[in-house]
């Protein structure tokens, strides 16, 4: 399971801890959605606690949506995000949601009208994050929360994050990271491979979906990593701050 981080999109050969041929991982992961989709967001409560509700608004306040800017939320599937960027700019930014997913778009517009939104108010799309579906330099601000660890080529990605950017532009990623704090490592290892399969068994029905996301946590590149391949796919001022002790982290960099 050990893989170069000197290669371009080595994770394309992983799925988890499972070694594959490159170019099946895309389909195995839509695999994987396509079955957790209708139980996704109940997970995410379930398995965090609730605690990535905090997360998630911490990463939209970093974003700081601002009226007239034109926003991709990448992997946005269930629309956590947009709607958190809807209402912090009071509905004056445009927010396109891009997702390889169908079923979670599904999902997504479900919910905006669950949380008394209209799903109009949002572009949708369904489109690869290494092939995105946009001109050139189309959008002001770019991010993506806990889907770049399933994108099959990483590197790829990054690369068209830089092209859809305008100059000046920024790109935000939240994202689980192997990179946790040791004190709380060993802890953390027993939640993620015997709690969270538990948890996908009885509540998604499905133990084998949250395996894979206990062993794709781990095959991820780690906080540092991460943004030394930003930086490679184009990104400038490349930072990231750790939540919860390193459990998660969020990125950031500047399209010059």
């Amino acid at each position: 399971m050990t893989k170069s981080r000197h290669r371009t999109n080595p994770e394309a050969e992983w799925f988890g801890f499972e070694h594959i041929t490159a170019g099946n991982k895309a389909e195995r992961v839509r695999g994987v959605f396509d079955k957790v989709a209708a139980r996704y967001d109940v997970m995410n409560d379930l398995m965090s606690l609730g605690v990535h509700r905090l997360w998630k608004d911490r990463f939209a306040a970093m974003i700081a949506p601002r009226a007239g800017e034109s926003i991709l939320d990448l992997a946005g599937g269930t629309g956590d995000i947009a709607r958190r960027l809807h209402r912090r700019s009071h509905g004056q930014s445009k927010i396109t949601i891009c997702d390889y997913n169908a079923a979670m778009l599904e999902q997504g517009r479900n919910r905006m009208l669950d949380d008394g939104l209209l799903p109009d108010a949002f572009t949708w799309t369904t489109g690869d994050a290494a092939d995105l579906p946009f001109p050139a330099a189309s959008f002001d601000k770019i991010c993506i929360s806990f889907g770049l660890r399933n994108v099959a080529l990483i590197d790829t990605a990054l690369k068209e994050v830089v092209r859809v950017l305008k100059p000046g532009g920024r790109f935000f990623c939240l994202e689980f990271s192997p990179g946790v704090a040791a004190p709380l490592k060993d802890i953390y290892d027993r939640y993620s491979f015997s709690v969270l399969p538990w948890l996908g068994e009885k509540v998604a029905n499905d133990r084998a979906a949250y395996q894979y996301l206990a062993e794709s946590i781990r095959q991820f590149p780690d906080q540092q990593a991460l943004a030394a391949r930003m930086e490679q796919a184009g990104l400038a001022r490349v930072r990231w701050l750790d939540v919860s002790f390193g459990i998660a982290a969020i990125h950031s960099g500047w399209k010059f």
